[in-house]
């Protein structure tokens, strides 16, 4: 199949969890035999051995909010391509794309990683209902309606009555060829921690980062100095983290790190963190709807996992399992996760090869690839049967 990718809002190559997407799933996709185009915004350096062809196509003065002004663009290289499949990635004022798939006979593919409905207290929601007909709320139920097929890792985050044979639930992936114990070169000096627990993010607030922070600073005073952390990555919350850390050695920052040498940093680390905090995200009042990338991650470098017992972690992460799950609510749980981990080197070898295990299994980039091929080429099926 010819498959036209539209992500434009994505930075590829980059070091956000989209990016990584967007970059994992056209590449797997030709892996399978498919032509792939995709339409990105280019990073700072080209993408190298690529089956992609990647096509530079950033929204107007690199603004999300401005997708839809690429429309005419978009248009121009589908009529020319005349592709099989649109991909689109879903964004709120999206649309450029995924509105061509009928006109072209091709099937239209969303995939939707963030809530089309609304949450409760939601700021588009309040515009939406001064505007009285809501185009907003419209719109984007109206981009779900036209696809053939939605791609999604929660389908509770779609409208209501979206058709269940029109939804297929996969969730995101780690490349566990290039991810896996002992793979690359570190990344930063240990420094005087015998067990380092990693964080690697973008610093958003409700990624929690600081609250490892606080968990290690809590117990160097209380005489646990042999217990460190690396945060990955920047972003809002870095300089707060950062301050909290108050220049402890047992605290290490990095800044973002090209995603190449994420394989290195994982496997200089024994414990991957996940501190996800739910209540400083207004949207994750419907449920903790990410397939999070950095725990597939670290589960394919064979790291057990230390994150919150939350609704779909729990099924992402078995306590005991894979991991260690903790008490979100209770103030010192993570510590004593990481207290639990630190003092139990087998316990930690045997949650991180069952980590690695499951992450082959279940939460390759590969798998999930198959599994879209496989959604793909059935509505291809259906819809050819129709009248």
């Amino acid at each position: 199949m010819k498959i036209l990718y539209a992500a434009i809002d994505q930075v590829v190559p980059g070091t956000n969890g989209g990016s990584v997407h967007v970059a994992a799933v056209a590449e797997g996709l030709a892996a399978l035999g498919h032509e792939m185009i995709a339409l990105v915004t280019p990073g700072d350096t080209p993408v190298s051995g690529s089956r992609v062809r990647w096509v530079p196509l950033p929204p107007p003065l690199g603004s999300t909010h401005l997708r839809l002004a690429r429309a005419r663009r978009v248009a121009r290289i589908a009529r020319a391509e005349r592709p099989d499949v649109i991909i689109e990635r879903y964004h709120n004022f999206g649309g450029e794309a995924i509105r061509l798939s009928r006109g072209l006979g091709a099937v239209g593919v969303l995939e939707v990683n963030a809530p089309v409905i609304d949450f409760p207290g939601s700021r588009k929601a309040l515009i939406d209902r001064a505007l009285v007909a809501q185009p907003m709320r419209r719109w984007r139920e109206h981009l779900v309606s036209i696809a053939d097929l939605v791609v999604t890792p929660d389908a509770g985050i779609l409208p209501r009555g979206t058709p269940r044979d029109k939804i297929a639930v996969l969730e995101w992936g780690a490349d566990t060829d290039v991810f896996k114990p002992h793979a690359g070169e570190a990344v930063a000096a240990r420094g005087p921690a015998r067990t380092l627990a990693v964080f690697a993010g973008a610093f958003r607030n409700w990624h929690g980062a600081i609250h490892l922070v606080r968990a290690i600073r809590s117990l160097e005073r209380s005489g646990r100095g042999d217990i460190g952390a690396l945060m990955i990555g920047h972003g809002p919350e870095w300089d707060a983290a950062r301050a909290e850390a108050g220049g402890s050695p047992l605290v290490q920052f990095t800044n973002a790190v090209p995603h190449s040498r994420m394989p290195g940093a994982l496997a200089q680390s024994d414990i991957g963190v996940a501190p996800f905090d739910v209540a400083a995200h207004g949207p994750l009042a419907l449920g903790f709807f990410w397939s999070p990338l950095k725990i597939f991650e670290y589960m394919a470098a064979g790291l057990p996992v230390v994150a919150p017992s939350i609704d779909r972690i729990r099924s992402l992460v078995g306590h005991e399992r894979e991991g260690i799950l903790y008490d979100p609510s209770a103030s010192d749980a993570l510590a004593q996760a990481l207290v639990r981990l630190a003092d139990d080197p087998a316990l930690r070898t045997r949650l991180g090869v069952a980590a690695r295990e499951r992450a082959v299994r279940e939460y390759s980039w590969a798998a999930h690839c198959r599994a879209l091929e496989k959604a793909i080429t059935q509505k291809s099926r259906d819809l050819s049967l129709c009248p």
